[in-house]
Parts: C-alpha cells; sequence; structure tokens
C-alpha cells in the first residue's frame, strides 16, 4: 500500500512540474478603451459566468484610445494583451495595418452586418455610438438647430462651438471619416471654417457635454453615450442627430481584436465571442451608455433612435483607417497654431 502510495505520488508531483497549467487558473488579459463605468460589469460578469480571470486594462479619458494603441506597439515583440477592446475603430484598423492583429471569424457575429466586420477577421463591430450634437436646451430651441455639422462655420455660431482635441478618440475617427467620405478638400475646408469660426478646443468629449451643460458654450461635438448621461443626470442638454437629410450622422461601432501571439489566445477568443454576443449588446444597450445594437433583433435603447431608422453615413471603415494620419496631421497643424 505504501509503495503504491509512493509511486502515486511521485507521478502527481511530476506531472505538477511539467504541466502547470492544470492547476493555474485560467485567465485572459484584455486592453480597453471603452469608459470603466461601462466596460468592467462586462467583464466582471464574463469572469463570474466562466471562472476566467480577466485582467483588464484601462485607457484613461484623456488619452482615449491612443495609449493603449501605443502601449500595443510598444508590446510588438512580446504581446502582453489577448484582446483589444476599443471604443472606436479606427485605430484598430491601424494595429491591423501594422500587423498586430490575428484574424478571427467568431460564431457569435454571423447575424452582425457585413459592413461593421472586416472581411479577412482582423476585428468586429459591435454596440455602437453616434456623433451628434449636443446643445443646451436654455440657449438653443429645437428649430434653431442646425441642420448639417457644416452649417457651424457659418457666423451665427461664431464662437459658439466646443470640440474635443481633434486627435484623440472618437472626434478623431469622426474627422478620419469625412476624408474617406468627402475626400481632403472638402474636409479640410470645413476644418478650416470651424476654426476661422473660433471653434473652441477642449480636452475630450465628456469636456464639450460639460460646457455645453454650463451654458459657456451653445452647442458642441461628441457622442450619444456622453449626452445620454447628462440627460439622465438632469443636465439642461438635448442631442441633436445632424446631417439627416445629407451625408448623414457617423456611427462609430466598439471593436474587438485578437492581438497576434498573445499569451493567452484560446481564451481571448472565447473573450471575444462573449463580447460580441446579443447579450453584451443589450446589456450595453439598457446601460448609461445607451450604445446602438447593430442586430435590428436587440431593442434599442428607449432614448435613441434604432439603428433602421437612422441616416447613417456610408463611410468605408477600412478606407477611414487609411485617412486617419492625414487628419491627425492637419488638424495638429490646424488648431495647435
Amino acid at each position: 500500500m505504501g509503495k503504491h502510495f509512493f509511486w502515486g505520488s511521485l507521478f502527481v508531483f511530476v506531472l505538477f512540474l511539467t504541466v502547470p497549467h492544470a492547476w493555474a487558473a485560467r485567465q485572459v488579459v484584455v486592453y480597453t478603451s471603452a469608459d470603466q463605468l461601462f466596460s468592467e460589469p462586462i467583464l466582471d460578469r464574463y469572469q463570474a459566468e466562466t471562472g476566467v480571470i480577466v485582467k483588464a486594462v484601462y485607457d484613461v479619458e484623456a488619452a482615449k484610445t491612443v495609449g493603449l494603441v501605443n502601449r500595443l506597439i510598444a508590446e510588438k515583440n512580446h504581446p502582453q494583451a489577448d484582446v483589444f477592446w476599443n471604443s472606436e475603430v479606427a485605430r484598430t484598423i491601424a494595429l491591423k495595418q501594422r500587423g498586430l492583429l490575428a484574424p478571427y471569424f467568431s460564431p457569435s457575429a454571423a447575424d452582425i452586418p457585413p459592413i461593421f466586420k472586416d472581411s479577412q477577421g482582423f476585428w468586429t463591430g459591435f454596440a455602437a455610438r453616434a456623433r451628434v450634437l449636443v446643445y443646451n436646451v436654455d440657449l438653443l430651441a429645437p428649430a434653431d438647430l442646425p441642420v448639417s455639422i457644416f452649417d457651424l462655420t457659418q457666423p451665427q455660431w461664431r464662437g459658439r462651438v466646443a470640440l474635443g482635441y481633434p486627435l484623440l478618440g472618437t472626434i478623431a475617427t469622426h474627422f478620419g471619416a469625412l476624408y474617406a467620405t468627402l475626400g481632403p478638400l472638402r474636409t479640410e475646408t470645413f476644418l478650416k471654417g470651424l476654426k476661422a469660426n473660433q471653434v473652441t478646443i477642449v480636452a475630450g468629449n465628456s469636456v464639450v457635454r460639460d460646457v455645453v451643460a454650463d451654458g459657456e458654450y451653445a452647442i458642441g461635438f461628441t457622442d450619444t453615450d456622453d449626452v445620454h448621461v447628462a440627460i439622465q443626470n438632469g443636465k439642461p442638454v438635448g442631442m441633436h442627430f445632424p446631417d439627416q437629410s445629407g451625408i448623414g450622422t457617423l456611427l462609430i461601432p466598439n471593436t474587438v481584436a485578437l492581438i497576434k501571439n498573445g499569451p493567452h489566445p484560446g481564451e481571448g477568443r472565447k473573450l471575444i465571442d462573449f463580447l460580441l454576443s446579443p447579450v453584451v449588446e443589450q446589456a450595453l444597450a439598457a446601460s448609461a451608455s445607451a450604445n446602438i445594437p447593430l442586430r435590428e433583433a436587440v431593442p434599442a435603447p428607449p432614448a435613441l433612435p434604432k439603428l433602421s431608422t437612422l441616416n447613417v453615413m456610408p463611410v468605408d471603415y477600412n478606407a477611414l483607417g487609411s485617412h486617419i494620419l492625414r487628419s491627425d496631421r492637419f488638424c495638429h497643424e490646424l488648431f495647435s497654431q
């Protein structure tokens, strides 16, 4: 009996040394620029339901997306992350172009429209926000609102418009989309018009929302989630979808991608499957972020229109990715003067 116990114990000990992962907790590392307030409950839910330890690295508002993208680039030769959950799309495409992503066609994404998916499987979109105008309801009536963002270059808006720093997050994505859709000449003419009309540059989308809510500016560029939070908090602001009779409102999906040579690729794919599920789109739609589902079957937030009722800017997201560097350079030169 003792002899069998000895050899059995020795076998277990050798197995422990040679196959340590059998005892190690399953884990996955995700970098995300989605606001921690909204993304953390989703990741906590996944951890609770699967037992997989989720190690999340969050971006900060001031560096939206750019900080994590630069970190992923710096870690290219020794990747630390498995998954990149981006709150927008342009920088995800930039990572694809740099060869930092691995293709993965998630079965969870089968019913997401093709326009929101990379044809080679390098990224997939879900749960979108729209680029909208936030306005102070004490300063502007609905009849006063501009039909188009291009109207904001007119004299009546001089010094009354706020814009987030144009090299970060969805602001940079917005201008890259204009480059892709309208071409450089029309886009740069518009941006010059904003500058000439004394648009004020602030730190980011949430700051735009706040300065408009405080009455410092009548109107500003931001995202649906920022306006929705302000309305829920009783701030004197309204949400306006511009260009519904023109080029359409830009829709910016969250994107998720698998990092090439990440430390836990199998767990990374499973997390991606979860993030792309209807359950997550529903949760994000019901949260304070009020994301717009890309699936018609998932109910839209009560305060926002369904995707099918919006005139959406017909942007080629991959083309957007190729324009973002030019847009960044131009905006840096223009607005730093």
